[in-house]
């Protein structure tokens, strides 16, 4: 950006998306409007309004310098400091993974499944998603805490504990839950898969009527292959699952019957190359019964939903 030049909004993202363009990004466009929307305190709505607008020179050099990090490889999220999950704004930072939108048919399945328990017992979706004490879930790996405050957000009385190896990522999760006015409903616990349950306050111990977990599943050397953007900025700990990337979901599948009520479901979000292995341990376990494997919206076999005996 030469700095003799009239800038208005158009040509700022003209020539960034070229720029975003030649160093590899997936979403130019995208990006582009995202950082100048942030670096004008505006909404990309506004953006679109004001084409001819010009920004001031403060405004400039912060969308500028934005830009550079960007094509350094930084993610977007990190540079803007939050990410849409579910529709919910989500504050990210490098302290956690940031939220995929694979992980969002978690929650809708999770969802679903309350709305299908609730006819059994003759109840319509709605009233069990509002009545008390409805689902006791337990998060394993929670991040910035998007899954499980979407689902609190979505299943008003649901009690949730969400558990997290790192501390780092606990107090980001903290911050979100608050923002969103669920901490009441979401117990945040350090704890390796777990380990520390002993811990957990009373509303929020098991049995559990759902285990969910996105575990990280990146083998170590597909770690090694991982664009840069996620190896360079993004928490290796939320990433790498062990040697194959299956090691945290054989673990986590093998002690999750001894915290699930009977009758409870067991979710998963896995990496297409290692779930179906995790899949045949689940069917080879006495533990489970009705395991299935099902697709994320580009029909790569993704998740899992087992059943405790």
């Amino acid at each position: 950006m030469s700095q003799g030049e009239v800038w208005t909004i158009k040509s700022l993202l003209d020539w960034t998306v070229g720029f975003l363009q030649k160093k590899g990004s997936d979403s130019p466009r995208l990006d582009a409007e995202i950082l100048l929307a942030h670096a004008l305190g505006k909404s990309r709505v506004e953006l679109y309004v004001s084409y001819d607008a010009v920004p001031d020179d403060e405004a400039r050099g912060k969308f500028r310098e934005l830009v550079r990090r960007r094509g350094l490889g930084e993610p977007v999220a990190y540079l803007v400091g939050n990410k849409e999950f579910y529709s919910l704004r989500f504050d990210v930072d490098k302290r956690a993974l940031i939220p995929r939108p694979e992980t969002e048919q978690l929650v809708l399945e999770i969802v679903e499944y309350v709305k299908k328990r609730a006819n059994a017992f003759g109840k319509s979706g709605a009233d069990e998603l509002a009545s008390a004490d409805a689902l006791r879930v337990c998060e394993v790996g929670v991040g910035s805490g998007c899954l499980s405050i979407a689902l609190a957000k979505h299943v008003p009385t649901a009690r949730i504990l969400a558990l997290d190896i790192s501390e780092d990522a606990l107090d980001v999760a903290r911050a979100n839950a608050a923002r969103h006015s669920v901490e009441d409903r979401v117990e945040f616990l350090r704890s390796d898969l777990f380990d520390a349950l002993d811990a957990a306050s009373p509303d929020f111990a098991p049995p559990y009527d759902v285990i969910v977990s996105n575990p990280p599943y990146v083998s170590q050397a597909e770690y090694a292959a991982l664009a840069p953007s996620v190896r360079e900025f993004e928490p290796a700990l939320a990433l790498v699952g062990g040697p194959t990337g299956a090691e945290l979901a054989n673990k986590l599948v093998a002690r999750a019957p001894d915290y699930l009520a009977s009758g409870g479901k067991l979710y998963l979000e896995l990496s297409p190359t290692t779930v179906e292995a995790v899949a045949s341990q689940i069917e080879q376990d006495a533990c489970w019964r009705d395991s299935r494997v099902f697709s994320d919206l580009a029909r790569a076999p993704r998740y899992i939903e087992a059943t405790r005996q």
